[in-house]
């Protein structure tokens, strides 16, 4: 069946970096866009960054443009998310989560449009 796996967070510093991966099974990353969302206490959940399949097009959100970068790896099935200058307010559960799109460009960073959720990895951005 599908499954999504995140794994790399962890405690970090303000300023710090970190990278996150998304492994994926039980589907091909071509015909599927994959987002990072985020979810810190009392918050909604919130878009971060996608890719969409075949092209490649990303998207990001405001919050962490320049500072974020999603980046897919098909023949390993792993979106990874390289995130730089790492502020607390990025402190959070990070979740990937992917969406059919049969090969068209797909950069939505709308939770309620990705059907397929991994499990969370907390990112902690403290001193």
């Amino acid at each position: 069946q599908l499954q999504l796996v995140e794994s790399g967070g962890g405690l970090v510093q303000p300023g710090g970096s970190l990278r996150l991966s998304c492994a994926t099974s039980g589907f091909t990353l071509d015909y599927y866009a994959i987002g990072w969302f985020r979810q810190a206490p009392g918050k909604e959940r919130e878009g971060v960054s996608c890719i969409s399949s075949s092209v490649g097009s990303t998207n990001y959100a405001d919050s962490v443009k320049g500072r974020f970068t999603i980046s897919r790896d098909n023949a390993k099935n792993t979106v990874y998310l390289q995130m730089n200058s790492l502020k607390p307010e990025d402190t959070a559960v990070y979740y990937c989560a992917a969406v059919f799109t049969g090969g068209r460009v797909v950069t939505t960073l709308l939770p309620y449009e990705y059907r397929y959720w991994g499990q969370g990895t907390q990112v902690t951005v403290s001193s």
